[in-house]
């Protein structure tokens, strides 16, 4: 069919935007090697379908394995039931429902905190923690492994950037001293790091930033859920609660839902709520996502079974790599990288575990530092079994 548009109004071919995404090698690089973006056309437990051949998947955030337990998927329905399938807005105008507000308050008494703040995605929650509480002049004090979400936020705010080397109390001690104490300052680590599985020294951290003028701004998307006696996070495993100001989190991994969440004192919450573009700008999280978030949180108190048999499994695992003799890079969660130390091999494992019907997902540089070209593990929870549990 001959073109309707006018010659003028077609897109120039040769504009440099479109040319410079057309030649992009990484996007080239990407398609040859089908590296992501795999997608699945069935899902049964631990098993996904995928062009026509099961795989066991061994890269699932799902923790503690919840997100097709019968009282997340009933809850879903019945939301689904009740109040249609969206909210139709931003929580600020005509977005915001019962539900959003009992979630967050259950959300803010888990991990003792005031209030609460519940967005539609983790990604946002995370940015918005960051850039809604730094402004110019202030300075932000970055572990340089942190998610990028936490840098996006980061380059949102305006304020001086210093990283610190990973995991590393004593270098944030010297940046530190070398600054003004009055200097407003925001400290930004994770809880537990996706790609590490290293726990935040988190004591020590808010220890040599104290009389410092620090504000403590923890992800603990990867923590919520796996630590602690409850699974209230790493904060509250470490007892560092009232050190940290914000905890920002996921509800997409160990509440099997989709969305993410702010959480401190009364205060920080309402400043969120008035200055966060992400916040302010952003739709609602569904009826779905909200109960099926609420319906995990219950089980994640009242069957503490999930979270001992995702440890149970880790454990397991963990000690059938270091048979192998392979790098885990001191992980200390279950958040299991293997490391493999180049692309290129990385690749060949990754692909060779695929058409052996194990799904992982490669991670190289600039993802990951240089010559730590990885594939990720995690979310060994039910219904995977890896070994039974003692009297079982």
């Amino acid at each position: 069919m001959k073109s309707l548009l006018k010659p003028w109004l077609k897109p120039d071919p040769e504009n440099s935007i479109a040319r410079r995404c057309r030649e992009d090698e990484l996007t080239k690089a990407r398609l040859k090697y089908q590296l992501w973006y795999l997608s699945f056309k069935g899902q049964q437990g631990p098993r996904v379908d995928w062009e026509g051949k099961q795989l066991l998947m061994m890269s699932s955030n799902d923790y503690l394995g919840l997100s097709d337990h019968p009282l997340v998927v009933r809850a879903g329905k019945q939301a689904l039931e009740k109040w249609g399938s969206s909210t139709t807005g931003a929580r600020l105008a005509n977005g915001s429902r019962s539900f959003h507000h009992e979630l967050e308050e259950r959300l803010a008494a888990f991990v003792g905190k005031e209030a609460c703040h519940v967005f539609s995605a983790g990604y946002l929650a995370c940015m918005s923690a960051v850039s809604t509480f730094s402004s110019r002049g202030d300075l932000i004090l970055v572990d340089r492994n942190v998610h990028s979400s936490l840098w996006s936020g980061i380059g949102l705010s305006s304020a001086r950037v210093e990283r610190f080397g990973h995991n590393n109390p004593s270098d944030l001690q010297d940046i530190l001293m070398s600054e003004a104490r009055e200097l407003p300052k925001m400290v930004v680590v994770e809880g537990v790091y996706s790609m590490e599985g290293h726990i935040a020294r988190l004591p020590e951290i808010i220890e040599v930033g104290r009389g410092n003028n620090c504000f403590y701004v923890l992800d603990d998307a990867h923590g919520f859920g796996v630590l602690g006696d409850r699974g209230q996070g790493t904060a509250g495993y470490l007892d560092c609660v009232r050190g940290v100001d914000i905890i920002c989190g996921s509800l997409s991994k160990s509440l099997s839902s989709v969305g993410g969440f702010v959480a401190g004192d009364k205060t920080l919450i309402e400043y969120l709520r008035t200055h966060s573009k992400q916040c302010i700008f952003s739709a609602a999280i569904s009826p779905v996502q909200a109960a099926c978030a609420l319906a995990a949180l219950d089980i994640l108190q009242r069957e503490p079974e999930h979270r001992l048999r995702l440890w149970d499994n880790t454990r397991y695992y963990k000690q059938l790599l270091n048979q192998l003799d392979l790098d885990t890079w001191d992980s200390e969660t279950p958040a299991v990288p293997i490391i493999v130390g180049n692309k290129e091999r990385a690749y060949r494992i990754w692909k060779n575990l695929l058409e052996q019907g194990v799904f992982t997902v490669l991670a190289i540089a600039p993802a990951v530092p240089p010559g730590k070209d990885l594939l990720t593990h995690r979310g060994f929870s039910p219904p995977y079994t890896l070994r039974p549990r003692a009297g079982c």
